[in-house]
């Protein structure tokens, strides 16, 4: 009898096992929401090659890192059509990758659906009733990575702890 009872239970268990198997492949298939309460920062800098890329890629690691629910987007106003070669080079060393494939233009969505907008450059006339952060002292990436990379880490800092302390 308990001989019985042990193989109705094993049944049971690869039945559920098997199961949960087949629900979770269909569920793998099936394109995943994005993260429900994920706001985006947008950064624009000239080109979207540079400063917004390496802006976008430190602001999404030291978020994921403080368990944030915040993502940053790279934008250009006049984007080139390639990620600057320093600020590929220097990610790399610093072991990130951009958060783009190659620069995008700024859209009127990106800034509407934005928490914050936080621009190296002048944006447009079209975009002068968003509220803008500037950071105007970031120096050119071209000319000194490590410099430039050093003061946006310094701003992205800041950004997140006010967006951490307002949660």
């Amino acid at each position: 009898m308990t001989r019985v009872r042990l193989r109705g239970a094993a049944l049971w268990v690869v039945l559920a096992w098997n199961l949960n198997g087949i629900v979770y492949a269909q569920s793998a298939d099936k394109p995943q929401p994005a993260r429900a309460q994920e706001q985006v920062i947008v950064f624009v800098c000239e080109h979207g090659a540079a400063k917004s890329i390496v802006a976008a890629a430190f602001f999404n690691k030291l978020a994921r890192e403080r368990n944030l629910r915040y993502r940053a987007i790279a934008r250009g106003t006049a984007p080139q059509e390639q990620i600057s070669v320093s600020a590929a080079k220097g990610l790399e060393a610093d072991g990130l990758a951009a958060t783009e494939q190659k620069p995008a233009g700024l859209t009127k969505d990106d800034v509407s659906g934005a928490l914050r907008v936080v621009a190296f450059c002048t944006l447009p006339e079209d975009y002068k009733s968003v509220r803008v952060e500037e950071w105007n002292d970031v120096p050119t990436v071209s000319e000194g990575y490590d410099r430039a990379r050093d003061t946006i880490v310094e701003h992205v800092k800041r950004l997140l702890d006010e967006l951490a302390s307002k949660k």
